[in-house]
């Protein structure tokens, strides 16, 4: 079985957020799946399987499975079509535990179908705020997530988190974000100590419910964002009734092949 990793959400190595992108040829178990996410070592492995009206796909981070993600699923649809397992102008479509999910050639961009996760207001966790080191502005939390708002981009870009505080709160990951200064409507970080990764580098599926937010604050349906990791990467976002449209880029990275023993371990 063939075994990819590519950067998506960026147009050049080494950047962005790298994902492994694993094309299966058999039935396997989850444990199997955990098991070479683990080795992997990135927040994201995704296995894709063939079937008759599209691809099976899962997603694994090196400590659990997840039921969305955004930048594994621009990776998955980069390799097929680079591959030629998919032509270019057919839509990869992905079944998932979100239900289906469709990407589509869009220019040099792929953009991905993704459902949109709104915030509701809420009460902030205990502690949040000290492991944050901020004040916010705003607590909400979405299907998946808390979204933090605070005061700044810059208060964005240089917070250091207490990640073994973090790991305390039950939740997939923490949103940061503030309107951008220049170029971009807004920025964020995302933290996922509790799924095992303490900083995402760029996370598509947060964009599900920063994109609704950020519409509704900026009275906007099409907006570009900006996650300013180490990596940093740039997700253009479009919002479609109950439907969020993520758009981006992707880099090949590596291609590999599993070795025959690791497939009955």
């Amino acid at each position: 079985m063939n075994i990819y990793q590519a950067d998506a959400f960026t147009d050049k190595p080494f950047s962005g957020n790298p994902a492994a992108v694993v094309l299966l040829d058999r039935s396997v178990d989850a444990a199997w799946m955990q098991n070479i996410a683990r080795e992997m070592n990135l927040s994201e492995t995704a296995f894709l399987r063939k079937q008759a009206d599209g691809y099976h796909l899962r997603w694994f981070t090196p400590a659990v499975e997840v039921a969305l993600c955004g930048h594994a699923t621009l990776a998955s649809a980069h390799i097929l079509w680079e591959s030629g397992l998919l032509p270019e102008s057919e839509p990869a479509r992905f079944h998932t535990l979100s239900g289906v999910l469709t990407a589509n050639r869009c220019g040099d961009e792929i953009e991905l179908d993704f459902p949109a996760t709104p915030p509701e207001p809420a009460d902030a966790p205990e502690d949040l705020a000290m492991a944050l080191g901020c004040v916010p502005q705003y607590v909400g939390r979405s299907q998946f997530d808390y979204l933090i708002e605070v005061d700044s981009e810059a208060e964005v870009r240089l917070m250091h988190p207490d990640h073994a505080r973090l790991r305390q709160i039950p939740v997939r990951g923490i949103m940061v974000t503030a309107p951008a200064d220049q170029g971009y409507d807004f920025v964020s970080r995302f933290f996922a100590p509790g799924s095992g990764i303490d900083e995402d580098p760029v996370t598509g599926s947060a964009h599900c419910c920063l994109g609704p937010y950020w519409g509704d604050r900026l009275n906007k349906t099409e907006m570009l964002a900006y996650q300013a990791s180490s990596r940093g990467g740039v997700v253009r976002v479009r919002l479609a009734g109950n439907r969020v449209i993520l758009a981006g880029k992707a880099a090949t990275i590596f291609k590999g092949e599993l070795s025959e023993g690791v497939l009955h371990v």
